[in-house]
């Protein structure tokens, strides 16, 4: 269970495209703190073509296991969150799955065929509660390489020798 909870809100850009094959793509543009009083689906502006769609809010949960995580994605300089967004038949075409701060969990997002996972950066409020809560409950953890039980060459040889006689059968 998360400690704590942090609502965002996503919008996302409908884009003309060039290609002959696909007459738009989509990108998430902004995050929004909280939850935002706008409807899922609204369209918030146009502009030379472009449409811009509050698609929905989301939480990233923080838990203690994932601190080290959390810790890197900080470290890096320029954090980032990660969105994944499914296309849909319903307008405006496409819904929010889902929002992360953890890279292996925004990593896990793009084991679905169809979604699409970019990232943003992540807003300075968001970087402090992020930070906040690692330096209170990151806890190191020794890495501890396991060690595979070592094959018994007598029982593998002995496979090779049924398999050899249950050919000649």
């Amino acid at each position: 269970m998360a400690i704590e909870t942090i609502t965002l809100g996503v919008v996302a850009e409908r884009r003309p495209s060039d290609n002959r094959w696909v007459d738009h793509s989509w990108a998430p543009v902004a995050l929004l703190p909280g939850l935002p009083a706008a409807a899922p689906g609204t369209l918030l502006g146009e502009e030379q073509g472009r449409q811009r769609y509050y698609l929905g809010s989301g939480e990233i949960g923080l838990f203690p296991s994932d601190t080290a995580n959390l810790r890197e994605n900080l470290e890096t300089g320029q954090p980032r969150v990660w969105i994944a967004l499914r296309p849909t038949d319903s307008p405006p075409g496409l819904k929010l799955i889902g929002i992360a701060a953890d890279p292996a969990e925004g990593e896990s997002f793009s084991e679905v065929p169809g979604d699409l996972v970019e990232t943003l950066p992540m807003p300075p409020a968001l970087v402090d509660r992020v930070a906040a809560f690692v330096a209170a409950n990151h806890v190191e953890r020794p890495f501890f390489k396991r060690r595979r039980d070592r094959a018994d060459p007598e029982s593998l040889a002995q496979r090779r020798r049924r398999s050899t006689e249950d050919d000649e059968s």
